[in-house]
């Protein structure tokens, strides 16, 4: 049996115009000057809490927990509206739906996303049963903490050796890599090819198409992972 991995955000939904926006109003709303959309984009896949740290290494450490639940707040408004709604990027369904049916093969998640933020793409985008495991920033320490990666394969009781991790931003790759497991990188996401490849990418597919071919690939035996598990990885 074989596990297939995917990360959410940047990977199999768009949310980039979303958590942006969501940014600027939560930090405009709290007095602080608003992000950059390219500082919001290198921390697309960190926790909640690690990402405003990022963003706002300055902000105390307990006045985090108010800007997250800002955040939370922000985000559902934003959300419902039109132009921010969270879609799926072309010919991802497809894809999911393809192996889904694979034999041999089982889907899980593993997101920077909430619980409810999951559940909110599940339904909104018909993956209901789609996914065999999933573990998110409610779950899990933040990547690239490899425990997200590490739940899944113990509750499917599959090896991280038979596991591929699918995410769009290092630090997907460095959780795989940390994890023991094989890490594919997709470039319409957070990361460019060439930081996919440094943070332990075994490929990085450029389209939803390539996606699909490297993952054949990936299951017939022709694509492994060059890491070890270890502790060291994780920052």
């Amino acid at each position: 049996m074989n596990l297939i991995l995917f990360d959410c955000d940047g990977t199999i939904a768009d949310s980039f115009g979303l958590i942006c926006e969501t940014m600027r109003r939560t930090f405009v709303a709290n007095g602080f000057e608003p992000p950059a959309d390219a500082a919001v984009h290198a921390i697309i896949g960190l926790s909640l809490d690690r990402a405003i740290h990022r963003l706002r290494p300055s902000v105390p450490p307990s006045e985090l927990p108010v800007l997250v639940e800002a955040y939370r707040t922000a985000f559902r408004a934003v959300r419902d509206e039109a132009s921010f709604r969270e879609a799926l990027f072309p010919g991802i369904q497809e894809l999911l739906s393809r192996l889904r049916v694979a034999e041999g093969v089982r889907l899980g998640m593993v997101t920077g996303k909430t619980r409810r933020g999951v559940d909110a793409i599940v339904a909104s985008h018909d993956l209901g049963g789609f996914f065999s495991a999933v573990r998110t920033a409610d779950d899990c320490p933040s990547k690239p903490d490899p425990a997200m990666v590490l739940e899944c394969c113990a509750a499917l009781s599959i090896a991280p050796e038979r596991t591929l991790v699918v995410g769009d931003a290092i630090f997907d790759m460095a959780m795989a890599r940390a994890a023991g497991a094989c890490a594919l990188g997709v470039t319409w996401g957070a990361g460019t090819a060439p930081e996919l490849r440094r943070a332990g990418a075994e490929a990085v597919a450029d389209s939803v198409d390539d996606l699909g071919l490297r993952i054949d690939r990936w299951l017939a035996g022709e694509l492994e992972t060059r890491f070890v598990r270890t502790a060291e990885l994780v920052p």
